[in-house]
């Protein structure tokens, strides 16, 4: 089977009852299941604690990945949307809360929020959200695996005199052994995860060691 067929099965298998292919998945009926992803707890016990305050900004993102539907990338140059599943809110929402729970459960941090909460920052996080999809493996295969990749930037500001200290892109790929959206829906947890334990371990490391390199009062 070529792997365009191939493609054309495993979303086929995906979708609702009485859709033709590829072509149906945008114009798919309201979804039946809303899922969630959840934030990282373990840190390295080396981190250093921050006394600064830190606002996360909401990851930019392309309009293929900056919607509540679940990408897959059939080939390098298509995106489809999974139909009878979708995100509880946008991507770029869902990982900037769940950036900032990380930050909290890092305990590193002396306050972490988002720019609505009115929070003035002594730095900013503000992120680009590359990746978010589920992908064909790269290597034809007879199972319906899936690749899940998730790829973000970090840039970190300093508020104080508005310019970058640090910039820097994370990114996993995780395989969902199937097509099953229990199994899709933790590899994107795990991918996520991870991505995230290496931001927030390299953002804490960067802050510290520029506020020892330019010691000054915390914005209050």
């Amino acid at each position: 089977m070529t792997r365009w067929g191939w493609a054309k099965v495993l979303l086929g298998a995906l979708a609702l009852s009485g859709c033709g292919g590829l072509g149906t998945l945008n114009r798919a009926a309201s979804p039946t299941d809303l899922y969630t992803l959840t934030p990282k707890s373990t840190f390295s016990s080396g981190l250093p604690r921050l006394s600064h305050q830190i606002v996360i900004e909401e990851p930019t993102a392309h309009a293929a990945v900056d919607t509540d539907q679940i990408a897959v990338q059939p080939t390098p140059y298509q995106f489809e949307y999974l139909p009878v599943a979708r995100w509880v809110d946008r991507a770029p929402v869902i990982v900037q809360t769940l950036l900032i729970e990380s930050f909290e459960n890092s305990g590193k941090v002396a306050a972490v929020g988002r720019s609505s909460v009115a929070l003035r920052p002594d730095f900013l996080i503000v992120s680009d959200l590359r990746e978010f999809q589920a992908r064909l493996p790269a290597v034809e295969t007879e199972s319906n695996a899936l690749e899940i990749h998730v790829r973000m930037n970090l840039k970190i500001v300093d508020a104080y005199d508005d310019h970058i200290i640090g910039s820097k892109s994370f990114e996993k790929v995780m395989l969902s052994p199937t097509d099953e959206m229990s199994d899709v829906v933790v590899a994107f947890d795990d991918a996520l995860g991870k991505t995230m334990r290496r931001a927030v371990e390299w953002s804490v490391k960067t802050i510290y060691s520029h506020g020892q390199r330019n010691p000054r009062p915390a914005l209050r």
